[in-house]
């Protein structure tokens, strides 16, 4: 018969052959909690990967593990000290007007079936320009919070947005229902994620709407160049009548224009010219002029735009956003002064379009050559946008001043370079240097290697390497691999490597949901959770 002491005297055994610890020993209990409590404090962790992460501590350091519910009582203690503590420093921030703001967040006005935090909490669905405009609202009416300015650096980042997500998929009655220091600290973690959350989504929503006007645009060109093209043939075909008659030598130049008319009538010939003027492109051209007859789409929302976000520019976007500035100096008058515009900006293929030969300069051209521009310039951040996360300065996370020059040192020895970049670039400009020599002095004798004429410029051609042929070994071991592998998808493969294994178990979410397997079936099933969206 067992006796009830057992289990004991084998843990006292362990701890003495072993040199293990008990779990309530100090300082052991100390340095876990304190460990838990910063996991938990700057994280956004699940229960259960604390409760995983803290049984490998306890086996790392050597102490005897606790009981499961032992484990998890402490654990959940922490988390709830670390809440508390999160919802206290979020609540103290906000100002008496700010928690008035936040407050109406939950209420359902007259006439409506949704409380402001359920209308917000929903982003643009289509590519549109009324729905820039209600996407650009949707930031203002974030930004009226005022809670942008608000300091909350003494809270983790990871702690704000995982508030902020619940709110995001909270009923709004529940977060009504809250204790006052929780309900405060979710509204303005959901507010400040948000703010800027809504920023991003209308600056992408912005992308995708100057991509699909310049892709109609682009459609509508070539199908308008598919319909003229034979016009422009013919007008082609009697111009290279003419200029067959202008190549023949046997013709002196005083009978040469009677030459030209014999063949072609003066009406014909200015009828072909007109024509080639109207219908040829020249190579540059990217369907500027369809571009331009969508002027009105882009009317629909460059108003909001211009009078909602503020646009920073690096050195090498200045000419955009001077131009930005203009348009926006602009707005509201039917027939204002373009004489000011900056030109800056006008590449040389819009240019007879945007410039007319009399100076003038036309506004639809000048403004679908801004906003075309502005896309470019926003992709390769030449334009940012101040407290976005995705289409922001990517310069402010960079040390600066005196934080970096006491990081030079360190960072510099690791990486393997020196102090200054003068140095750095004399060894740099010594190795290029050496190459470029090198590879002077092997020009001549490589016949992979030549320099021809194309265009009237040089070109370096390499040629292509010969093709290695395949071992008879290596092909053997391919057809070997190729027998041995199922015939299955992969999804199939992983699924049945899953049952055998449970390496799935081990993957999570970001969202932090799990896929369930059902234990009880020969068949996978996967089960979502229900109280989740496809979303997540």
């Amino acid at each position: 018969m067992e006796r009830d002491a057992t289990h004991r005297e084998h843990a006292g055994e362990i701890q003495r052959i072993s040199g293990y610890r008990d779990f309530n020993d100090h300082p052991q209990y100390f340095r876990l909690t304190r460990w838990i409590y910063l996991r938990s404090w700057l994280s956004a962790e699940r229960p259960s990967i604390l409760f995983d992460l803290a049984t490998s501590w306890l086996v790392r350091n050597k102490v005897l593990l606790p009981g499961v519910t032992t484990l998890e009582r402490h654990i959940a203690s922490i988390r709830e000290r670390t809440s508390a503590r999160l919802w206290r420093i979020l609540s103290a921030a906000p100002t008496k007007a700010h928690r008035e703001h936040l407050e109406s967040l939950l209420f359902v006005s007259d006439g409506e079936r949704q409380s402001r935090l359920d209308c917000l909490r929903q982003g643009p669905t289509r590519v549109s320009g009324p729905s820039l405009v209600k996407a650009l609202a949707r930031f203002e009416e974030f930004r009226s919070l005022g809670v942008g300015s608000l300091d909350l650096a003494a809270a983790p980042p990871a702690r704000v947005k995982a508030l902020a997500r619940y709110a995001a998929s909270a009923w709004a009655p529940n977060v009504a229902r809250m204790p006052d220091e929780r309900r405060i600290a979710t509204l303005l973690s959901f507010a400040r994620v948000f703010e800027v959350t809504a920023l991003d989504d209308a600056i992408d929503l912005l992308d995708l709407l100057i991509s699909d006007i310049l892709a109609e645009a682009e459609k509508l060109g070539r199908k308008e160049r598919l319909r003229t093209i034979r016009d422009l043939d013919d007008a082609a075909l009697t111009l290279k009548d003419v200029g067959r008659i202008l190549l023949d030598d046997d013709l002196d130049e005083i009978n040469l224009r009677q030459a030209i008319f014999a063949r072609v009538s003066r009406e014909e010939l200015a009828e072909a010219v007109t024509l080639v003027e109207l219908l040829a492109r020249p190579r540059d051209e990217r369907y500027e002029k369809e571009l331009i007859d969508r002027y009105r789409r882009v009317r629909r929302f460059l108003p909001a735009l211009l009078k909602t976000v503020t646009f920073k520019t690096a050195p090498s976007g200045v000419s955009v956003l001077r131009a930005l500035d203009f348009l926006r100096s602009i707005e509201g008058q039917s027939r204002p002064d373009l004489s000011g515009a900056p030109l800056g900006v006008v590449p040389s293929r819009w240019w007879h379009l945007v410039v007319s030969t009399d100076k003038q300069i036309d506004r639809r051209a000048y403004t679908l050559c801004v906003v075309s521009r502005l896309q470019d310039a926003l992709r390769r951040r030449d334009i940012f946008v101040p407290g976005s996360e995705r289409w922001g300065d990517p310069r402010v996370k960079l040390l600066h001043g005196k934080a970096w020059e006491s990081a030079r040192p360190k960072i510099c020895h690791t990486l393997g370079h020196q102090r200054t970049a003068g140095a750095e670039l004399s060894g740099l400009e010594r190795l290029l240097y050496k190459a470029y020599r090198r590879s002077a002095e092997n020009l001549p004798g490589n016949p992979a290697v030549r320099i021809s004429k194309e265009n009237g410029k040089d070109t370096l051609v390499l040629s292509s390497l010969e093709k290695l042929p395949e071992p008879p070994r290596l092909l053997a071991l391919r057809d070997t691999v190729a027998a041995l592998l199922p015939k299955v998808d992969l999804p199939e493969a992983l699924l049945e490597v899953h049952v055998r294994t449970g390496f799935a178990d081990e993957f999570t979410h970001v969202s932090e949901s799990d896929a369930r397997v059902s234990p009880h079936s020969s068949q996978i099933r996967v089960i979502r959770d229900p109280s989740r969206s496809l979303d997540d």
